[in-house]
């Protein structure tokens, strides 16, 4: 559909467009989770938890989760867990790494590289001298084991164990230990990464490991390569999205889309953009209305600022916490209209909120997503970290 010259896009037609790029709809389903994270640029890893629910969510064989994901993320690294946009950590396909460092984590770590030393000498702790000693001796023992525990490193390297008052006097008081931040300082610079848990696929304990080589990009071509990445998966976008999502400011988004090329759109809300020649209609792959489960903080419920093309604003005081984290939610043909949960016996509980007219095949085809969901995760306990008003009370 055009306007004066202009592309407009209806918001059923980016539901379709979601459907297909995201790999709900059945016919788009992925073939291993290498697959999936590179359709969606980032999976949202803050809680480990998520990672594997959304590569479940979207793989054609849901029974192979758990043991291709650990493979991508600790045998072949072809998928690597480390610090992204706003500061979260994501798990990014391995030819990403260096894209993400330049665009996003140089500025960042050097804000909190220099926030660790503002601390520490507020504290009366050692200098940067003393800490950058620390630093290499602490990389060096990482270097020999391959993979380690903060305990593990602090073993070889004592100093780790160093501790200092943060912030005395204020609410942010506290005791921080040089190893927990400093560890954080190195995940920013991209010199470690998240490694093996210790435990299992739910578990946020992580042993730390080396980052894995990559070339030095200039800041402004990383933030275009990653934003026309990002737009070729969720766009159309706004410049608000855009910005959201990045956490860049705005005149980073503005300089990425020129470089990109990239092309206005018309959209039910306002304006958008989509990258270069990426304007067609999609074809195949959604052809059939289709049902998903997604995780609390999935990648596709959290893409977007503006979201009412496919969540009704009426649903967001049940789905989300106070802190504007999604949690667990289903969907319908393109839009979420409830939420789901897991009590402590494994089955999988969820409710329709926006259900009028649904009717028996879409109840059905959810259904079949909490068995399918259930089967895979096979027993396992998987409580979300950050807790919604319908995901409490589901889960009982």
């Amino acid at each position: 559909m055009r306007r004066a010259g202009v592309r407009v896009f209806t918001d059923e037609e980016r539901r379709r467009r979601l459907a297909v790029r995201h790999r709900l709809a059945g016919g788009a389903r992925a073939a291993v989770p290498e697959e999936v994270a590179g359709s969606l640029v980032a999976l949202h890893g803050t809680d480990p938890a998520t990672v594997f629910l959304a590569v479940g969510a979207r793989l054609a064989d849901a029974g192979k989760t758990v043991a291709e994901t650990e493979r991508a993320l600790y045998e072949d690294r072809s998928l690597v867990r480390m610090h992204g946009m706003r500061r979260t950590v994501f798990v990014f396909p391995a030819e990403l790494t260096a894209v993400v460092h330049a665009s996003t984590g140089l500025a960042v770590a050097a804000k909190e590289r220099a926030a660790l030393l503002k601390h520490m000498a507020a504290a009366g702790a050692p200098d940067a001298a003393w800490l950058a000693e620390v630093e290499a001796a602490a990389l060096a023992a990482l270097e020999r084991r391959g993979q380690a525990t903060a305990a593990e490193l602090a073993a070889d390297e004592p100093r780790l164990r160093e501790r200092f008052l943060h912030a005395p006097g204020t609410s942010s008081e506290g005791i921080h230990t040089v190893s927990t931040r400093l560890l954080r300082v190195l995940g920013t610079e991209g010199k470690v990464v998240r490694g093996r848990p210790l435990g299992s696929w739910t578990s946020s304990q992580f042993r730390w490991a080396p980052a894995p080589p990559h070339p030095e990009l200039a800041e402004a071509a990383a933030q275009a390569a990653l934003l026309e990445r990002w737009l070729t998966c969720c766009g159309p976008a706004t410049e608000a999205d855009l910005k959201w999502w990045t956490g860049w400011k705005v005149t980073d988004v503005r300089r990425a889309l020129a470089a990109i090329g990239a092309q206005g759109v018309a959209l039910e809300g306002g304006t958008g953009f989509v990258a270069a020649g990426d304007a067609e209609p999609v074809t195949g792959g959604a052809a059939e209305p289709w049902a998903a489960l997604l995780p609390a903080l999935d990648p596709t419920a959290m893409a977007w600022q503006q979201r009412d093309w496919y969540l009704a604003p009426e649903l967001r005081p049940a789905l989300f916490d106070r802190s504007g984290n999604i949690g667990p939610t289903v969907w319908w043909d393109g839009r979420v209209v409830g939420g789901w949960a897991q009590r402590p016996d494994g089955e999988i509980v969820w409710r329709v909120l926006d259900g009028d007219g649904l009717g028996r095949e879409a109840e059905a085809a959810i259904a079949a997503e909490a068995e399918r969901l259930r089967a895979w995760v096979d027993g396992t306990r998987v409580t979300p970290r950050f807790r919604t008003p319908l995901e409490r009370e589901l889960a009982g």
